[in-house]
């Protein structure tokens, strides 16, 4: 891995972190705009709960060593729950506002995953006959 590459995975990843830290401790003690929110897009307030903690979950997985596929599962679901909330916006009419957050943590998560080291992927070889 090129130090550029390593440069590239490690500020996406960090800042991925935090962005996806600070918004799950925000849903997790449910602040007042965040459970409006989530009233708004249509959700119950449980969800805060739960994408709170996956959140958290995940980005113990991006960032300790090792068990590359549970980082595989992390950064899947940092997918899914990110493309969920820009598609929510979308289908509740919300202006680009809300659509920044999402986005941005979306393309740190891809960046974060295409950078990352070899010590980081899974080893699985696909056999094609």
């Amino acid at each position: 891995m090129t130090k550029r590459n390593k440069m590239i995975y490690w500020i996406a990843t960090i800042w991925l972190s935090l962005g996806m830290a600070s918004t799950g401790i925000v849903q997790l003690i449910k602040m007042k705009e965040e459970a409006d929110m989530m009233l708004h897009l249509g959700y119950p307030l449980y969800f805060l709960t739960i994408i709170g903690v996956w959140k958290i979950l995940g980005v113990v997985a991006v960032l300790i060593p090792k068990f590359p596929l549970v980082k595989e599962w992390a950064y899947a679901g940092f997918i899914f729950v990110m493309s969920g909330a820009v598609f929510s916006h979308l289908a509740a009419g919300d202006g680009a506002k809300e659509f920044f957050g999402p986005i941005l943590l979306l393309i740190l998560t891809v960046i974060s995953w295409y950078f990352r080291p070899l010590d980081r992927k899974t080893d699985v070889v696909i056999n094609r006959k």
